[in-house]
């Protein structure tokens, strides 16, 4: 009853929402104020409980809802152990850098019983992205979605539709994730792979002590919906299913593409894929899963995680059936699927791409291994861009520019890597180091940047 109570409590606030945004002109949907309190909080999952660091005592945290032109405000207090902050994933910062919230970047880390106030506006964006922490591995439970819509007056794009929902892809580790990092970076290995995988937070009926801790989205036969799914994973792309319906994705990280229809799609950590789908198969109940693609030799939490589509009237005693997903290192799924998506690049919407390149980028992305005495062998894989391992520095480097702080940062990062060699051949067996620096690209042209898929180097 508690929880019936708290979804329609949730469903009146957001229709009082969106009616007040119907009833209010431009000037006075200017302004959106919400008040994030982070607070550490005891959560239960996969039979196992501990603390964890929350968003208002929320695991997903809380939506920001804006309408594009608005400017929002959030105000930030730190009540947990640990520094935070908050970056607007996707966001389009323009002018208010200081507010994109990368600790150590833009900002120093909102220490323990302090307080900030983000400040910015939402710029030539409507769709879906996301906030989370950035700090640490913090963003493992501190985070949420952004949903911007369109300047009054404007409709979507696509097929308007009945109703719609947020799908936020997560991991879930028993143990305390902090820990599981400090010890990784001790012993010059990465973290252990999440215990699971989670939508809404929640990991879904094929784990244990999980049928309580399973998504459930209701659906009226014969109405469209529009999913808002997001990948906060820290580093897995996922396939993404509905059993027996197609879907038909509509926009990507805030920007519409040319619809087409699927029935799987594969989304990167951090990305944010909008999709309709219509309830159009026999009433039932129907699993909604998601699983890892991985195609290099590397580790990942491999199990599925579901939720559940219900026809509205079917009792929960009829069992869902599953989607078929595309095997982990199903590479062909993974290259048609990306193949397919084109930006709208509609007269309302075009795709204004600039013509004229003042100055050409070449970035490789890899890993290294650098001397290390706690860890095994006695080296660290490093990652590295351009051969630089990037060192945090002790201050903000957006204020270090502002106040001439000298000594925090050079601005000598080379266009290119410094010695030319076969990018996506053969692994390296020698010269594995990298080097180490605080070192930045001052940007002011057109650019045409290229990142080539740096083949992983193979250390033993």
């Amino acid at each position: 009853m508690a929880m019936k109570l708290d979804s329609y409590l949730q469903l009146f606030f957001l229709g009082c929402f969106y009616f007040s945004w119907f009833l209010s002109s431009p000037a006075e949907a200017a302004v959106r104020k919400y008040q994030f309190d982070i607070r550490v909080k005891n959560v239960s999952r996969l039979c196992h409980a501990k603390p964890i660091v929350t968003v208002n005592g929320r695991f997903p945290g809380p939506t920001v809802y804006a309408r594009e032109g608005d400017r929002v405000l959030v105000d930030v207090t730190n009540y947990a152990q640990y520094n935070i902050s908050i970056h607007w994933h996707g966001l389009k910062q323009f002018r208010n850098g200081w507010a994109d919230g990368p600790a150590y970047i833009t900002q120093c880390p909102i220490k323990t019983g302090h307080s900030y106030t983000y400040d910015f506006n939402v710029t030539g964006q409507r769709g879906t992205l996301w906030w989370h922490a950035h700090i640490l591995w913090l963003r493992a439970t501190v985070y949420g979605a952004i949903v911007i819509m369109p300047k009054e007056g404007r409709m979507f794009p696509f097929p308007q539709p009945h109703g719609e929902t947020k799908i936020i892809l997560g991991e879930w580790w028993n143990s305390d994730v902090e820990t599981l990092v400090n010890q990784a970076n001790k012993l010059g290995l990465p973290p252990p792979t999440s215990d699971s995988h989670t939508i809404n937070g929640k990991p879904g009926p094929l784990f244990p002590c999980s049928s309580k801790h399973t998504f459930s989205m209701e659906v009226e036969a014969g109405k469209t919906y529009l999913l808002r799914i997001i990948n906060a994973a820290l580093n897995d792309e996922l396939f993404f299913a509905i059993a027996s319906h197609n879907m038909t994705v509509v926009e990507i990280d805030a920007v519409y593409t040319k619809p087409f229809t699927t029935r799987v799609i594969l989304i990167a950590p951090g990305q944010t894929t909008n999709v309709l789908i219509k309830a159009d198969q026999p009433r039932s109940r129907y699993f909604m899963a998601a699983r890892p693609f991985m195609d290099a030799p590397v580790p990942v939490d491999n199990k599925t995680v579901t939720a559940i589509l219900h026809y509205k009237g079917i009792p929960n005693t009829v069992l869902p059936s599953m989607p078929k997903l595309p095997a982990p290192n199903n590479t062909n799924v993974a290259l048609r699927y990306n193949n397919r998506l084109r930006s709208l690049n509609s007269p309302q919407f075009p795709a204004k791409v600039p013509l004229k390149v003042d100055r050409h980028l070449f970035y490789t992305v890899g890993l290294g291994a650098n001397p290390c005495s706690s860890c095994q062998n006695g080296t660290q894989l490093t990652a590295s861009l351009n051969n630089i391992t990037f060192v945090m520095p002790k201050v903000g480097l957006l204020q270090a520019h502002y106040f001439h702080i000298k000594g925090v940062f050079k601005t000598d990062f080379p266009d290119r890597p410094p010695v030319p060699f076969n990018y996506t051949g053969v692994p390296l067996t020698a010269n594995l180091g990298t080097s180490l620096g605080t070192r930045l690209s001052k940007l002011a042209v057109v650019l045409e940047t290229l990142i080539p898929p740096k083949t992983l180097l193979s250390l033993t």
